[in-house]
């Protein structure tokens, strides 16, 4: 997999949320896209997970508010190639429509080691530790 050279992806497991925000940051879709693996899963919103295509247009609908985004980094678990991320994040600011944003959660994450040696996000839980939705 290749990457953009504008978007710099970790060496280093708990490097990947800072990573994550530094992509997120140029608010390109595409650049953050960088940051997941191709078949990566995306849960915008508790209870629903996409990917793909899906998953570049759910991150674009953040990254339209143009409010950066600031990580956290509380807990990085490392076996082999995978790893478990806990990380708390929010994106608070003011929106390019003028309106005020506050936006944050703690996600519950699982990156990848690829043959290239970077980091990349198989699995990404915004709100990994928000209440389960009804079923």
């Amino acid at each position: 997999m290749t990457h953009s050279p504008s978007v710099r992806l970790a060496t280093e497991a708990a490097g990947h949320p800072h990573a994550f925000a530094a992509a997120f940051n140029t608010f390109d879709p595409e650049a953050l896209d960088q940051v997941y693996e191709t078949d990566a899963a995306f849960v915008p919103e508790p209870g629903r997970m996409v990917t793909g295509a899906e998953r570049l247009r759910a991150n674009a609908e953040f990254q339209r508010l143009r409010v950066p985004i600031r990580v956290m980094p509380r807990h990085t678990y490392t076996v082999g190639d995978l790893a478990l991320l806990i990380v708390d994040w929010i994106v608070a600011g003011t929106a390019a429509d003028g309106s005020e944003v506050r936006i944050e959660g703690t996600a519950t994450d699982v990156a990848r080691r690829g043959p290239d040696g970077l980091w990349r996000y198989a699995i990404d839980v915004p709100f990994g530790t928000a209440p389960a939705t009804p079923a």
